[in-house]
């Protein structure tokens, strides 16, 4: 078993901890973007760019301390590889914000936690890479629970059909993100501080011109407004994405993928605690079996 079947580092507690925290931390991305007053294109944008000072910071110092033994010289393929990265990340939010205003947010939530099964299809078809049967049960168990805590507002209808695409749509790019970031992580040996840098560079870059043509202001109205975006890159992208990153540099790639359907669990507790969203006996059921789901799967990830 190659990549999706490694055992885990040492120190797998911690490591795991990382993806977990990491993706509850992403999961806020939902609050802030519905609490400030921009568009969701532009807070987007406004993610990416207000993270940068400090990923460049994180680069820097990721650098230094590697001083004793000589930094690992990027090559045209890896600053590609960062780019496309960063692409990726840059079309699933740009996807994914046009889902949840053009269908449910139950069905755009829903519909991007399928993006592990688009990782281990890729994974497989273009790497050889083979899955074990619990894992794809971990999985399976991990995107039901994400359907339960959905509740009742997940339901298809025809005028919201164009929505439920962008939500696949926006699976497929966080698929690409995450096998990319895989590959430099775990192939490439590329630095978290680096990776998080230039990818972030080119997801703030593509962001930009698409929030431009597409909203009517890009500059945020209130203190509090400029509050939540603050909140939105530092906490979302600088914690939440970096540790994620982190943690892909020891993880197996499909089970990393797996463990971002935490997003969903920290998105719905979330919105029970500040945006006044009841949450039903049966939707935290299904936050539990998502848990469930993700501790099956690290099993049917090691050897």
């Amino acid at each position: 078993m190659t990549d999706s079947r490694q055992v885990l580092q040492p120190h797998a507690g911690w490591i795991l901890a990382a993806l977990i925290i990491g993706a509850l931390f992403a999961g806020a991305s939902t609050l802030f973007v519905r609490l400030n007053d921009l568009g969701p294109i532009s807070s987007a944008f406004y993610r990416a760019f207000l993270a940068l000072p400090i990923l460049w910071v994180a680069m820097r110092w990721e650098t230094r301390a590697a001083a004793v033994a000589p930094p690992r010289v990027l090559r045209i393929r890896d600053y590609g590889l960062l780019m496309l990265a960063g692409l990726f990340f840059a079309g699933d939010l740009f996807f994914w914000h046009l889902a949840i205003m053009n269908t449910a947010v139950a069905n755009a939530t829903l519909l991007a936690t399928l993006s592990p099964v688009y990782v281990t299809a890729i994974l497989f078809v273009m790497f050889g890479e083979r899955v074990r049967p619990l894992f794809l049960g971990g999985t399976a168990l991990a995107v039901a629970g994400a359907a339960l805590l959905m509740g009742d507002s997940f339901a298809f209808r025809p005028d919201r059909l164009l929505g439920d695409v962008y939500g696949l749509i926006t699976g497929l790019f966080l698929a690409g993100y995450m096998v990319t970031v895989g590959r430099l992580r775990r192939t490439a040996g590329i630095g978290t501080g680096t990776l998080m840098f230039w990818s972030t560079l080119a997801t703030a870059a593509a962001l930009l011109p698409l929030a431009l043509v597409l909203e009517d202001r890009l500059l945020a109205g209130t203190l509090f407004g400029w509050a939540m975006l603050a909140a939105l890159a530092l906490v979302s992208h600088v914690a939440g994405q970096g540790l994620v990153a982190m943690a892909m540099a020891h993880l197996p790639t499909a089970f990393a993928s797996v463990g971002l359907i935490m997003e969903v669990v920290a998105a719905a507790v979330l919105g029970w605690m500040f945006l006044n969203e009841p949450l039903a006996p049966l939707q935290w059921l299904g936050a539990a079996v998502v848990v469930a789901g993700v501790v099956v799967a690290r099993g049917g990830s090691r050897n």
